[in-house]
Order: C-alpha cells, then sequence, then structure tokens
C-alpha cells in the first residue's frame, strides 16, 4: 500500500478538521507527531488495534519505571507516558486514514487508558508512599486516579458532542448504553462495551446530568447548538483531555517531583474542572437564555 502524501493524509486521519473541540498541545504537536508515525506505518499489515496494545504496553511500562524509584527511572517513565500518548493518538489516526475504524477499537483504546491509569496511579502512589508514608498519600493517589478518569470523560462527552453537531465521529456515541443492535453484532465489541460501561458508563451518565443541570430548566433547545459549539467552553474543557494530563505527568517526572504531581493532579486540575462545569453553568447558560 503506497503512502498519500503527507498534507492529506494527515488531514484524513483527523477526528475533524474544526481544532476547538480537541486539546491545543494536540492540535499543535501531539497529533502531528503520531501522524508521522501513522504515515510511517500506513504502508504495513500494524492495525489500529495493534498500536492500542502497543499504548497500553507502553503505559504499563511507564508503571513499571516508576516502582524503580530512582531519578532516572521516574524520568524514564515519563518519556514512556508521552510516547504512551502519541501511540493512543495514532491507533486512531490510522484508523481514520484507512477506514479501518470500528466498535472493537472504540472499547479496547479506553479500556486500555484505564489499566494504564490504575497502573501508573498505583506505582506513583508507592512511590510517594516511600517517602511520605500517611494514609493522605494513599487518598491522593486514588484521588488522582478517579480525578483523570472523569475529567477526561467530561472532555469527552462535550468534545464528541461537538463532533456529533459536525456529524463526524460518529461511531463514538456520547453514552454508550446497550442497545439490541449491540446484542446482535459483533460478539467481542459487545463484550468489550459491557467492560467499557462497568468503568465509563456511571461517568457518562454523570456528565448528561451535569450537563442538563448546567442548562437549566429555562433553556431554549434552539440554542443547543450553541451551547455544544462555544468555542470558550470547549477550550476548558480541552484542558483536561488525555494529552494535557499526560504532559503534566511527563513534566513531574521529569522533574522527580510525584509528590507535586499528585497535588496539581487533586487542586490544579479538578480546579480547571469546576471551572468548565461553572462556566456553563453562570456564564454561558445566562448569555444564552437571554437572546
Amino acid at each position: 500500500m503506497k503512502r498519500p502524501p503527507f498534507k492529506s493524509f494527515f488531514r484524513n486521519s483527523l477526528k475533524s478538521e474544526s481544532f476547538i473541540a480537541d486539546e491545543l498541545i494536540n492540535t499543535y504537536l501531539m497529533r502531528r507527531i503520531a501522524a508521522v508515525v501513522t504515515w510511517m506505518l500506513y504502508p504495513t499489515t500494524i492495525t489500529p488495534n495493534g498500536i492500542t496494545l502497543a499504548a497500553t504496553a507502553v503505559g504499563v511500562l511507564a508503571a513499571c519505571f516508576y516502582t524503580m524509584d530512582t531519578r532516572g527511572a521516574i524520568a524514564m517513565a515519563g518519556l514512556l507516558v508521552t510516547l504512551k500518548d502519541i501511540l493512543d493518538d495514532a491507533d486512531g489516526q490510522l484508523a481514520r486514514a484507512k477506514q479501518l475504524y470500528s466498535r472493537r477499537g472504540r472499547f479496547l483504546d479506553s479500556i486500555g487508558d484505564f489499566l494504564v491509569d490504575l497502573a501508573i496511579f498505583a506505582a506513583i502512589t508507592l512511590v510517594v508512599y516511600r517517602s511520605h508514608p500517611t494514609a493522605s498519600t494513599i487518598l491522593l493517589g486514588f484521588a488522582g486516579l478517579l480525578g483523570i478518569t472523569l475529567r477526561v470523560s467530561f472532555h469527552v462527552f462535550y468534545q464528541v458532542s461537538y463532533l456529533h453537531l459536525e456529524s463526524a465521529y460518529m461511531l463514538n456515541r456520547i453514552t454508550e448504553e446497550v442497545t439490541e443492535e449491540d446484542r446482535r453484532g459483533d460478539r467481542v465489541a459487545y463484550y468489550l462495551q459491557l467492560v467499557f460501561n462497568a468503568i465509563y458508563g456511571w461517568q457518562d451518565r454523570l456528565f448528561r446530568r451535569v450537563d442538563l443541570w448546567c442548562r437549566g430548566t429555562e433553556f431554549p433547545e434552539g440554542a443547543i447548538v450553541q451551547w455544544y459549539s462555544d468555542r470558550a467552553g470547549l477550550r476548558i474543557s480541552g484542558l483536561l483531555g488525555f494529552g494535557t494530563e499526560l504532559a503534566l505527568l511527563t513534566i513531574c517526572s521529569l522533574l522527580n517531583a510525584m509528590y507535586a504531581y499528585l497535588l496539581l493532579n487533586l487542586f490544579l486540575m479538578n480546579g480547571i474542572l469546576l471551572t468548565g462545569i461553572l462556566y456553563r453553568r453562570i456564564v454561558l447558560r445566562k448569555l444564552l437564555v437571554a437572546r
């Protein structure tokens, strides 16, 4: 299979040519690096799901390096986290470029992300506990895992809602309730969907309720397009995607500042989440209701 021109390949590998729903770090850096990787892999028989499994393996390897608890090993773990993020972008970009996007891949990717988060936060908590052996360290580690999972789900909720307005990224549903079509379809995809829902289903339902609360009872249904395509709202939620989250982890790893990372994870990143929710509830809702 011959490689297409890189410019058209890059364009065809994106979820959308409109970048406002994506993270800034993805728009200007990570997706471009991932595009080079996928462009090189394009003629090969490597599949998007193969890249997803490789990304998961790299993430678990990063967790192993964290447990070594030396400055060099922690720095290496941070670099592996970045490599995991690049591969995480590359699987979807290759799928779109080759038109191989599938429900199996959609669920496999998200399940792999959770497994990596679980391994990494367990490893980081262990490392920090060695120097801060208190119950608060364990609570910080658990809060970090819960926080990153919820924040990324918040980002994905609004990103997918926006992309659906463009009729893009349609295989990803805003919420993944099991339908009769799912039960009768691909059995592997169905079982992966059940695992996905066990991990993420409650989070999707939570943010759907949060979204309804932000809109309020007086929200004009005719303003729904403006609600999900609001640039400021999308930029705030875009600071909570995996690219930004893992970039912060990489920086703290290179600085050997894992305790500081857990604190930034708790206060800074959850502060951004709260800002995103309050912006929609107080500012955007008021603006659209007043029209």
